[in-house]
């Protein structure tokens, strides 16, 4: 239980810093494409959050080196792609239902509450997995 009041927890400061950085790169940008740059860096932002957060408090897990760091983040993000089209799903479809701010960073946190659940499974079961001995 305690495992999961943790995930909970950095789950909502991952989801409340993917937003601020969005907020933040609207209100410096607003060109072309502003909005999915901006889901773009809060995503990125996000992901490096984390990415760090999960390995340290969540699975504990410790790199050998910087290479199988690398290796291991990059099967986190491959592994995050489908929870991200979940996540962009609801941020983009809240959006265009709602037409605002508000309503697309609502679908945006419901989407990461939602693509997080599924993330915790895919990290445990294939991202940081124990070793074979």
């Amino acid at each position: 239980m305690k495992l999961a009041r943790t995930y909970l927890l950095l789950a909502i400061i991952a989801t409340l810093f993917n937003i601020a950085v969005q907020d933040l790169f609207t209100r410096a940008y607003a060109g072309p494409y502003h909005l999915l740059l901006a889901v773009g860096a809060g995503t990125g932002a996000g992901l490096l959050l984390k990415y760090m957060l999960d390995k340290r408090y969540i699975f504990r897990f410790r790199a050998d080196s910087l290479g199988h760091d690398s290796r291991v983040f990059l099967l986190y993000a491959t592994a995050g792609v489908a929870t991200t089209v979940i996540f962009w799903s609801f941020e983009f479809g809240f959006n265009y239902l709602f037409d605002s701010r508000e309503a697309r960073y609502a679908g945006a946190a419901l989407g990461l509450g939602i693509g997080y659940l599924c993330k915790y499974q895919l990290d445990k079961r294939y991202v940081f997995r124990p070793a074979a001995a």
